[in-house]
């Protein structure tokens, strides 16, 4: 995070960040989403764990509490970015260290944030979610038919974007 910057800043800036990145290898009219997920818990960001030791102590934080999941999406065509930010609150249930540790040594952990992925055994720790599913998941995917709309881009259900 940059000084003096808040989460969401934070997330938004990754994501435009990402979807610019990548639209400099490709031609102006063509459409690139970018998006950034993170946990806040307790005014702490937790991004992706560095090993497993990290990932322990974020889902010991985690454990039995309520957090936040941010993810912004940004998505860039014929040089303007449109971005925004998807605030989700989920709530873990309460985690003995034996199921810390058998989660861990499943490997999920180690690429998401927070230490959990919602979409695969961390379901089985997600008490409740308060908000977009898909945004838990990392792609905020209304928020994204959104901004493409706003680019010029109506989704087609059946058929590629175009």
């Amino acid at each position: 995070m940059l000084p003096g910057e808040n989460p969401h800043a934070h997330a938004e800036r990754l994501a435009r960040s990402k979807a610019e990145a990548v639209a400099l290898t490709g031609a102006p009219g063509d459409v690139v989403i970018g998006a950034d997920t993170i946990v806040v818990i307790d005014n702490t960001v937790l991004g992706k764990p560095a090993d497993k030791d990290q990932a322990a102590q974020m889902l010991r934080s985690l454990s039995g509490r309520k957090h936040t999941v941010i993810t912004a999406v940004a998505v860039r065509r014929n040089g303007k970015t449109r971005s925004s930010v998807e605030e989700v609150d989920v709530t873990f249930r309460a985690l003995d260290a034996d199921e810390i540790d058998a989660y861990i040594a499943t490997g999920e952990p180690t690429d998401k944030a927070g230490a959990y992925g919602i979409q695969g055994y961390g379901a089985t720790i997600v008490e409740r979610i308060d908000g977009d599913y898909f945004a838990v998941m990392g792609l905020a995917i209304v928020r994204v038919i959104a901004l493409l709309r706003e680019a010029g881009v109506r989704y087609r259900f059946g058929s590629p974007l175009g």
